[in-house]
Order: C-alpha cells, then sequence, then structure tokens
C-alpha cells in the first residue's frame, strides 16, 4: 500500500461534514470535533439543533438532493459517517447502511472532499445478517473510489452491554446464554470511540486501512459483566441460563410464518440479529484459526464498562441501550 506523503497531513481546522450526528456515537463524535475547533456541518434528516455545528436538513435517499443540498457547493475536507440503520433489517440496511452511504460518496468526490471516515462494525468479519452484507458493500465500495479512507470497526459500546443494570439492581438474575462465557468483547465508550475516530483526520498511520478497535482490555465476557453487577450492587452471583437455541428457533418459526405475514419476518431478521450477538465475540477474527482474538484487538482510550456500570449506579451516567442490544 502507498504511504501517504508526510506533507498531505492536514494543518489548522478543518471543514467537515458529519453524519449520524444525532445518534449517540454521533454526537459524541460531533462534541470532540469541535472541541478540537474544526468546523462542522451535519447533514440530518429532520431539524435538529446542534450547538456550534451548522445543520443541513436532507433526504440522502435522494441522491441528486445530496450534492445539490447537502454540500450545497461548499468545500469541505473530509466526511465522517456515524450513520447506521437503527433496525439492521434487511430495507433498512439496504437503505442507509449502503444506498445512502453511496450517495454521500458520490457528493464528496463530486465536491473535491479528500477523506471520508466511516463508522462501520467489527461484526462484518463473519457476516450472516443482511446490515452486515450493506456495511462490507459500501465499505468495498468506498476502498474502490480512490478515496482517502479510514474504515473504522469497533467492538461492543457501553450502551449495549448495560440492558440488565436495572435487573440486577432489582435483585433479578443475570442472564446468559450457555455458560455465559461462549462470547467476549473490549467495550469502548463514546467518549474514547470519538476521539479515535476524530484522530483518523490527522494521523497517516490511520489512512486507507480498515481499523478495527476497542477499548482498554482484558477482553469481557457476559458471565464477568454479571458478576462485576453484583459485586457493585452488594448482592450474591445469580445467573439465568438462556439456551442459544431458543433464539435460533424463534427465528427459524417466524422465518416460516413470515413467508405469509411480511411484518413476522422482521421479528425473524430481528431474532437472528439477537442469536448473532449471543454467539458471536466482538473480536478480531484471526484468518489462520477462524477464532476470536483478544490479543490481536488493538485497544484505546481509558475508559471502561464497570467505571461504567458504577457511573449509572450512582447516578451519574444514564443506561443507554442499543439498537442490536441482545437483552
Amino acid at each position: 500500500m502507498t504511504q501517504p506523503d508526510p506533507i498531505d497531513r492536514p494543518a489548522g481546522p478543518l471543514r467537515i461534514v458529519l453524519l449520524g450526528a444525532t445518534g449517540t456515537i454521533g454526537r459524541a463524535v460531533l462534541a470532540e470535533l469541535l472541541a478540537q475547533g474544526h468546523l462542522v456541518t451535519c447533514l440530518v434528516r429532520r431539524a435538529v439543533d446542534l450547538p456550534g455545528a451548522a445543520v443541513r436538513v436532507v433526504d440522502l435517499a435522494d441522491r441528486d438532493a445530496v450534492l445539490a443540498k447537502g454540500f450545497a457547493g461548499a468545500t469541505f475536507d473530509a466526511v465522517i459517517s456515524c450513520m447506521a440503520s437503527r433496525t439492521g433489517v434487511a430495507a433498512d440496511a439496504r437503505a442507509i447502511d449502503h444506498r445512502a452511504h453511496s450517495h454521500v460518496l458520490a457528493a464528496a468526490q463530486a465536491s473535491g472532499v479528500r477523506h471520508f471516515v466511516l463508522l462501520s462494525a467489527i461484526c462484518v468479519q463473519r457476516p450472516m445478517l443482511a446490515f452486515q452484507h450493506a456495511k462490507l458493500a459500501f465499505e468495498a465500495e468506498l476502498i474502490a473510489s480512490g478515496l482517502r479512507h479510514s474504515i473504522v470497526r469497533p467492538t461492543a459500546f457501553f450502551k449495549s452491554l448495560s440492558g440488565q443494570i436495572d435487573r440486577v439492581r432489582q435483585g433479578r438474575p443475570f442472564l446468559i446464554f450457555g455458560d455465559g462465557r461462549l462470547t467476549a468483547c473490549k467495550p469502548i465508550s463514546d467518549r474514547d470511540l470519538a476521539r479515535y475516530i476524530a484522530g483518523c483526520l490527522t494521523d497517516p498511520a490511520r489512512w486507507n486501512r480498515i481499523l478495527p478497535i476497542g477499548g482498554p482490555g482484558p477482553a469481557i465476557t457476559p458471565r464477568d459483566q454479571g458478576e462485576a453487577l453484583f459485586a457493585m450492587t452488594g448482592q450474591p452471583a445469580r445467573f439465568s441460563r438462556v439456551p442459544v437455541a431458543l433464539l435460533g428457533a424463534i427465528s427459524g418459526v417466524l422465518g416460516l410464518i413470515g413467508r405469509i405475514v411480511p411484518a413476522l419476518a422482521t421479528k425473524a431478521e430481528l431474532a437472528r440479529i439477537g442469536r448473532y450477538y449471543a454467539t458471536q465475540s466482538m473480536l478480531v477474527l484471526d484468518p489462520a484459526t477462524g477464532r476470536y482474538s483478544a490479543e490481536a484487538t488493538p485497544e484505546t482510550g481509558s475508559d471502561t464498562l464497570f467505571d461504567h456500570y458504577r457511573a449509572v449506579l450512582e447516578g451519574a451516567a444514564a443506561p443507554d441501550r442499543g439498537d442490536h442490544a441482545v437483552f
């Protein structure tokens, strides 16, 4: 791979188009960009107040509107996308994870943008779901475009691992699949991920690369999460096992009925998403062994999931669950 020319490092405030600024990660990225003094224009679907940034309401499904109303003849240095489909079902994934991104990429190229930073997901390493295939399709399109790119594939977010805090606080057992050690991850906070994404703009080592990234280790299993929560709440650890086969059976039945009732096909896909996260680790996949590797998963930042749990339990933070949370 050709190494970036050192003189090509950007200097001073950058003019950035930000997608997904109303989401959890997008807001964190916006705050980080503004703190660094960059000039940010957010493309959004509906009017919203984002202090410090310019806001343009654009229908990203309309290719011509993205260029005419979104970029509007202005000059930008970079695009950062934190945009993703909310549900992950096929139609939503095709529309957002692939097609809308394609429209933005075309507008970026037409407007002379030099760098595209894409927030993807580490789970695309072993694609089994519609949204993963949609993300990979756009990743490939971005790489083939010749535009300088940074494709960030983070591990699990704090928000998607916080769904059982209230359950434990109420004295109920922590739900696990199998023995609770089927999967592991290196969770990353919104703040640490935002800093990493913003750093892609100025660090040549992150240019023209796919970048898996996690928070500070060690890797954590669901059982580790439950044990930590019980310890923090002063309770003996209690776990309730959920058979992995149950999710498979549910998705299979819903899939069959969904051929007749489309609404149930959507529920079947959501069940498949749940099963995926219950059985696949959010770590780097070693192609030589076909196994997930905590050692091969890069780390960044200093925020830990257990610090987040303490903050939620103390009332200093609110649990914000993701759309793909299993529980």
